[in-house]
């Protein structure tokens, strides 16, 4: 165990995307790094790398299947043996894909809800006695269409609408000693995926700020959730307005 005066967050889905640049972020404001990924091996030992060429030893990667249960509590140990504390965890990874009525498969329902709901949650479980030692927090990573339905994933929509009261329900389970937050993005990152449900264009036309976000506005509000002592049970909407047209 390297014990660390520096904080320490445990990142889920950080190897690309979304997840590497809430780690970029985080390693910026200074704290130290457990990492999890799940296949992009190359990408995390990349972002390693850089994080490290600024200050060496400050970042512990680690592999896992989350809808693998018994894989969750391991990735805690591993973070406090390295570290010798916890003080925040981002569940960031998520599955998404759409699930149309009628061809839905109990597969795809276990994929859905294992990522965005279970995951979070017996992560939190494991996490939160180390979280409330260090008065810590936890930061979910929700979506704005957990309140409102999108045509064609009603699934996922209805996951994260879970993972959104999970949020609710551990800020009051936990608390005083963790707070407990989520970060609801709108449109961030665009991609050729074939199950979006809107074009790029409608989505900028449907948005107050008339464009589309960036990864740094999400990890900027999870920096916020982590960094505000007086903040719990909250789901913020980052999305440029988006959510005030569905």
């Amino acid at each position: 165990m390297s014990d660390t005066s520096r904080p320490v967050a445990l990142v889920t889905g950080a190897a690309r995307r979304i997840g590497a640049v809430i780690a970029r972020r985080l390693h910026r404001e200074g704290h130290d790094l457990a990492l999890h990924y799940r296949h992009s091996g190359d990408a995390m030992d990349a972002l390693r790398t850089e994080l490290e060429a600024t200050r060496p030893g400050s970042v512990l990667t680690l592999q896992a299947d989350l809808d693998d249960v018994d894989t969750l509590p391991p990735l805690v140990a591993a973070t406090v043996a390295r570290y010798g504390r916890l003080d925040a965890l981002v569940n960031n990874a998520s599955s998404y894909f759409a699930t149309p009525v009628g061809s839905t498969t109990p597969a795809q329902w276990d994929a859905l809800f294992g990522s965005n709901c279970r995951a979070p949650f017996f992560l939190s479980q494991a996490a939160a006695p180390h979280l409330a030692v260090a008065n810590g927090a936890i930061v979910n990573l929700v979506d704005i269409y957990a309140r409102r339905p999108l045509p064609g994933h009603p699934v996922y929509c209805m996951a994260k609408a879970a993972l959104a009261m999970m949020t609710r329900s551990l800020a009051v389970e936990l608390g005083p000693h963790v707070r407990v937050n989520g970060v609801a993005p709108g449109n961030v990152l665009w991609s050729d995926n074939p199950d979006k449900a809107e074009t790029l264009a409608i989505v900028v036309a449907r948005t107050a700020l008339r464009r589309q976000g960036t990864p740094d506005d999400i990890a900027g509000a999870v920096w916020t959730c982590l960094d505000s002592p007086y903040m719990t049970g909250q789901v913020i909407a980052i999305d440029g307005g988006r959510s005030l047209f569905i």
